[in-house]
């Protein structure tokens, strides 16, 4: 008798709680990449971060939705790995405009101290930082 008594705590309590953990399954993957993404935004600087983290967990994602179409799994699984494909291009935006921007400043200031004749100024090797989509389009 009692057991019944608690059924109307016990069944809401339970959706809240497998509630909560779908929505921290979908979302748990993207919170380690706000602070970084605040971080480079500031900074305007992205060396440290790693395009092609990007690039794995994009062709990750993407099999893991192309793997749905043949077999269902989870939803909250699903809508993770649409979450993390929007992060990871989030991402990829912010690094692409961060790095041309001081590729341009540096190019700049190369070209303005090339005016010098007194100063040898070498420009650093030039490095794209979206090889991998020659990789992906081949």
């Amino acid at each position: 008798m009692e057991a019944e008594g608690l059924d109307w705590l016990l069944v809401p309590l339970h959706q809240l709680v497998s509630w909560g953990a779908a929505g921290a399954m979908v979302f748990g993957g993207v919170v380690p990449y706000i602070p970084q993404y605040r971080d480079i935004r500031r900074t305007q600087n992205a060396e440290g971060f790693s395009t092609y983290v990007c690039l794995v967990l994009l062709v990750a994602n993407i099999l893991r939705i192309l793997f749905w179409f043949g077999r269902h799994f989870e939803s909250p699984l699903l809508w993770q790995s649409v979450i993390m494909i929007l992060t990871m291009l989030l991402m990829l935006k912010l690094c692409t405009e961060v790095r041309t921007a001081n590729e341009l400043n540096l190019k700049r200031r190369v070209f303005a101290a090339a005016d010098n004749k007194d100063e040898e100024v070498k420009a650093p090797p030039r490095r794209s930082y979206l090889a991998f989509t020659a990789i992906i389009s081949f």
